[in-house]
Formats: C-alpha cells, sequence, structure tokens
C-alpha cells in the first residue's frame, strides 16, 4: 500500500531579524497503511513460474476482527479470503497463511517497524508441524532502505520502506541445510498507500517436500479515503 509525506515549515519574518523560538515538529500521522472504510487498492500478481497474471482488489471495510486478542481490520479480497492488518504504534501486524508446504497454518507477522531505522532487523519464529514433523520456522525482517523514491506502474511514489525477508527452518531443532530452503523476499511500503511492490522467491528441496515460488505483486492503482 503507498504514502504521502506531509510537513510543516514554520517562517518567521521581520525587517531586522526573527525571534529564535524552539519548535518542537509535529508528530507525522501518516501512516504506511489506510484502515478507512472504503479504500480500495487493485494490484496485478504475477505468477513468474506460470506467466500468468491475475488482478484482484483489496478494500477496506468497516469492521474488526479479534485476533490474539488484538482489533485486526478487516479488508475484503476480491481473488479470495479476507485480509486483516493491525497497527499498533509503529508496528504493523498481518495475519495470513504460511506456504502450502510449511503447513499453510495461520500466523501473525510482523511485516514492517515504520520507525526502525536502515539496517534494523526483527525476528519470528512459528512452530508448526508439516507430514508429522514439528518445524520451527524463522523468518527475519529487515529494513533495507528508508525514506526511497520508488515508480510501479508508471507511478512515482516517495518516502517508501524497502524491506527484505528470509525464511529459515528447523526439524526436530535442528536447522535444516542452506540448500534446502532459499528465499528472496523484497517488499516496498510507500506513506499513506502501504505495499506498491513485493517480489517473493522461496524454493524449498528437503526430504521429498519440494516447492518454488516465484511471484511478483504490484500495486496498480489506489483509491484512498
Amino acid at each position: 500500500m503507498k504514502k504521502i509525506i506531509f510537513g510543516l515549515l514554520v517562517v518567521c519574518s521581520g525587517i531586522a531579524a526573527c525571534k529564535k523560538d524552539t519548535v518542537t515538529p509535529p508528530a507525522d500521522t501518516v501512516k504506511y497503511m489506510s484502515f478507512t472504510a472504503n479504500s480500495s487498492w487493485n494490484y496485478a500478481l504475477t505468477d513468474n513460474l506460470t506467466s500468468v497474471t491475475t488482478n484482484y482488489t483489496i478494500t477496506s471495510t468497516d469492521r474488526d476482527s479479534t485476533i490474539n486478542s488484538k482489533a485486526y481490520h478487516v479488508f475484503t479480497n476480491s481473488g479470495g479470503a479476507n485480509q486483516y492488518y493491525f497497527l499498533s504504534g509503529s508496528d504493523y501486524y498481518n495475519f495470513q497463511n504460511l506456504p502450502a508446504t510449511l503447513s499453510g497454518n495461520l500466523f501473525e507477522n510482523i511485516y514492517l517497524k515504520d520507525n526502525a531505522a536502515a539496517g534494523t532487523s526483527w525476528s519470528q519464529n512459528y512452530s508448526v508441524s508439516t507430514s508429522g514433523v514439528p518445524l520451527t520456522i524463522t523468518i527475519v525482517n529487515t529494513i533495507a532502505e528508508k525514506g526511497i523514491s520508488k515508480t510501479v506502474n508508471n507511478i512515482a511514489y516517495t518516502d517508501v520502506t524497502h524491506v527484505t525477508s528470509t525464511i529459515a527452518v528447523s526439524a526436530f531443532g535442528i536447522p535444516l541445510p542452506a540448500s534446502a530452503i532459499t528465499s528472496d523476499v523484497q517488499s516496498f511500503y510507500a506513506k499513506k498507500y502501504g505495499l506498491i511492490q513485493s517480489v517473493n522467491k522461496i524454493n524449498i528441496n528437503y526430504s521429498g517436500i519440494v516447492s518454488n515460488t516465484d511471484q511478483q505483486t504490484i500495486l496498480k492503482s489506489a483509491d484512498i479515503k
């Protein structure tokens, strides 16, 4: 989803000089997602393995749903199940499914910290079971870039945050070899709009479990209320 930055410029002028007062700038209230009802985002998801592109629309509703004692806001998805997002201070959460080969379980994920500096990382662990094998999945998110400009679908966005994500898996407490799972996940969030582009490449090949994902999602247009 995408963003517009609003700033405050304080100008003092006089014939001789300006009085040098200390001014505390207001907090930035423009967030990296809109929860206003009827806001909508039109996305295109391209599967690079099949060369198939699917268009879908995310629309903000006027209702919340309690998940893990949090009031997640509900968004409808024209291409599938509802999506759930929650904002706590500077932490952005979503509630979604893991890949089917990694159990498909629903999990809660902090996907963005809008107050974190470039280079900041945070990790989250999830315990699941697939084919009777207990797995620990670790997702590490890192602020790769902050305050950048990016053009997506011929639309120029400013104040964009770039987040990279890596995935590691342990079975029975033993880390899988590096060759068993490789991931390249890149997400770009713009103020006001949220996700404007993502690249998801996840390859799994271990003990008979084989899964390859190579997808790109772009924001085609948005109507933010």
